[in-house]
């Protein structure tokens, strides 16, 4: 697998909390977060370990192969929240993964812990 990009950044709740949301971003009740745009579509879990692991399917349709990597590990009161996107075919051109990149760091950095007062 190919590291096309990663970002850590510490998330106000715990890790069990963050994981839900990683896991049932549509449950009932749920913080809205997940806002997807055009050409992107609903991740499947592909695994997870509670409370420290998510992996997604590709938001991309045009990369059905990628995979997000959720890392999660307690940091103060709060968790520490690492995504990486990873492709096991050839990277896109630079232009399309600093997209990636900004997408997956723009819903996890700011939209989910936002919707936690961050």
């Amino acid at each position: 697998m190919i590291e096309l990009g990663a970002r850590e950044r510490k998330q106000a709740p715990p890790p069990n909390v963050v994981w839900e949301c990683l896991t049932e971003p549509r449950r009932p009740g749920a913080r809205p977060w997940l806002d997807l745009r055009e050409g992107e579509v609903e991740p499947r879990i592909i695994e997870a370990v509670r409370p420290t692991l998510v992996v997604w399917s590709s938001l991309w349709p045009s990369r059905p192969r990628d995979v997000i990597r959720f890392d999660l590990r307690e940091a103060g009161e709060g968790c520490a929240l690492r995504w990486t996107l990873l492709t096991p075919d050839e990277a896109p051109v630079d232009a399309l993964v600093g997209h990636y990149r900004y997408r997956l760091n723009y819903l996890i950095n700011a939209r989910l812990r936002y919707s936690f007062g961050q």
